[in-house]
């Protein structure tokens, strides 16, 4: 196993692309949620840390197994984020409007929806399968921790500042909170479908 500088310098500057989404998601939920327990914030920074490195892996996996199958489902990857970030921040959005901001810390973000967002935030990541196939599969494995590390950073600094700002804005929030998701998704599609 060959380890090389350029491979973790190139794995820091993945792992801070990738997670450019899932830390916009993050400042969300923690607009959302300003009273959020630091047990649940590392435990959301973890999830996308998580899928941050499993999609690349999986795309890693599918250049090495199945890649044509792999580049006819690429094309979809901007319309699935654009769905899923749109009905999340939609129902978030929703929630801050019907909310009379008497409970700023009230529990919002549930296991399905976190599981969601993280999967919209890092299917894009599916692709680095492609940019770190000629690694083998040990150097693949170390970029994807790598990666993970850095979104945990990341997301873990955009859930404190989410939090700090969300107390600010009370009620108001949720509704910042869904316009920066809905924002996200279009912004994938855009970049995927129109770059």
């Amino acid at each position: 196993m060959d380890i090389t500088f350029s491979l973790i310098l190139m794995s820091i500057m993945l792992g801070a692309g990738l997670a450019m989404d899932a830390f916009s998601v993050s400042l969300a939920n923690g607009l959302g949620e300003p009273c959020m327990k630091p047990a649940k914030l590392f435990g959301i920074a973890a999830t996308f840390a998580l899928f941050q490195a499993a999609m690349p892996m999986i795309g890693w996996i599918c250049v090495h197994t199945m890649v044509r199958y792999f580049e006819s489902f690429e094309k979809f990857i901007p319309w699935i984020a654009l769905v899923l970030l749109s009905f999340i921040g939609g129902k978030m959005l929703l929630e801050g409007i019907h909310s009379d901001g008497d409970e700023p810390c009230a529990s919002r973000l549930t296991v399905g929806a976190l599981l969601v967002q993280g999967i919209a935030t890092s299917i894009d990541a599916l692709s680095v399968g492609f940019t770190i196939s000629e690694y083998t599969f040990w150097q693949a494995l170390v970029s994807v921790i790598i990666i993970s590390i850095v979104t945990f950073i990341i997301c873990t600094a955009g859930l404190y500042l989410g939090r700090k700002f969300g107390t600010k804005l009370a009620g108001k929030a949720g509704i910042l909170g869904g316009m920066i998701l809905i924002a996200i998704g279009i912004e994938i599609f855009i970049t995927g479908v129109f770059f």
